[in-house]
């Protein structure tokens, strides 16, 4: 499903060299559940970057579900996120006058649906992150922990291959960074495929992989044993 091959980021800030990811070379299948751990500084936001189309790597080459996506123009690349991917963010990203439900149909405008299925597909998003009943809400009407799952049923609701969350317990409370968690489990546990980016060990091990980087390389890639579970409705 995703496959780099000693793909290179450099960034230029005036006459030096930022290089930021050197010769990386990584493999996911659909279904992994997969954490990019790495101190500040590590490349584990430039590799998410690359991984969810944001950006292109300077050198390399990134295949994502059997198309090559690394020399794509910006159009392309627009594409393939609108099709391939679903984003949850640290800070959840939402348009703070629109509700819960309008929020979770914005990606299906850009994909081109009607209202009417749109408000179907945006519902269901909502009901299976467990907040159906508040769908007519705007974010500040809603808890931290609430407006994040309106962000991933956003994320879900064009059926993305790929699910992506960068740092998506960071501005949540312990008690309800674990609750997403679960929450997430529990959309693995449903067959999704789940990349995250995180600095914190506790939520790096919900994942059942972990990829360590420092200083722009791979420092490990392992099978997480010590899998955080809990148990999970739905």
């Amino acid at each position: 499903m995703i496959q780099t091959t000693n793909i290179s980021k450099v960034y230029r800030m005036g006459m030096e060299e930022i290089h930021a990811l050197q010769s990386v070379s990584i493999s996911i299948n659909r279904g992994e559940y997969v954490a990019f751990m790495g101190p500040s500084g590590s490349g584990k936001s430039t590799l998410m970057n690359i991984v969810g189309c944001l950006d292109t790597p300077s050198g390399g080459r990134y295949v994502l579900n059997n198309n090559d996506v690394s020399h794509m123009s910006d159009n392309q690349l627009a594409d393939v996120r609108n099709r391939e991917i679903g984003f949850v963010f640290q800070s959840f990203n939402l348009l703070p006058r629109a509700t819960a439900l309008d929020n979770v149909a914005l990606p299906l405008i850009y994909a081109g649906y009607g209202k009417s299925e749109r408000q179907e597909r945006a519902r269901e998003a909502l009901r299976s992150v467990g907040l159906a009943e508040r769908a007519l809400h705007r974010p500040n009407e809603l808890s931290g922990g609430q407006r994040q799952r309106v962000a991933i049923a956003r994320a879900l609701v064009n059926d993305p291959s790929i699910i992506l969350a960068d740092e998506p317990t960071g501005a949540l409370d312990s008690k309800t960074s674990h609750e997403i968690m679960d929450l997430f489990e529990a959309l693995y546990a449903k067959g999704n495929t789940i990349i995250m980016v995180t600095h914190e060990e506790d939520i790096a091990n919900y994942a059942h992989r972990v990829v360590r980087l420092r200083d722009g390389l791979i420092e490990s890639d392992i099978i997480n044993e010590h899998v955080t579970t809990h148990v999970v409705n739905g």
